[in-house]
């Protein structure tokens, strides 16, 4: 079975939207650890509580810090 990771970066309370990108990228490396397949970031505009509202610039960022997950 191939598992796949939706990530919005939510933003935690008390935590800034750099904080919250910082954590996606964590959990990207630990589900790559786990195995996981496919790690995907969804796209949001003017959001209140979600920190990715360019999904490029963190895949590519993603991307730089995980080797086997496929990054979309």
């Amino acid at each position: 079975m191939k598992l796949s990771v939706l990530d919005q970066s939510p933003i935690s309370k008390g935590e800034m939207a750099n904080e919250a990108l910082q954590h996606s990228i964590e959990l990207a490396r630990f589900t790559e650890e786990l195995g996981y397949y496919r790690y995907w970031v969804a796209e949001h505009h003017s959001t209140n509580g979600l920190a990715s509202s360019s999904p490029e610039i963190l895949i590519s960022q993603i991307a730089q810090a995980t080797n086997t997950i496929r990054v979309g």
